[in-house]
């Protein structure tokens, strides 16, 4: 996985020149929630479809 400066950068880098500062912020913030993501999976923590079904059906 890359520095997390370096991602940022390049993922700001991808954006067309007239984005506004939401957009750029936006893109920061899913981003930054799917590295999280990705790091839970590593680490396992993690929930089956069987889990989340029954956690689904309480609401």
């Amino acid at each position: 996985m890359q520095p997390a400066k370096q991602e940022a950068l390049e993922t700001i880098g991808k954006l067309p020149d007239d984005a506004d500062m939401d957009e750029i912020m936006y893109r920061l913030y899913v981003l930054d929630k799917i590295r999280k993501g990705q790091e839970a999976a590593d680490q396992g923590r993690t929930v089956t479809s069987e889990e989340l079904k029954r956690e689904i059906d309480t609401w």
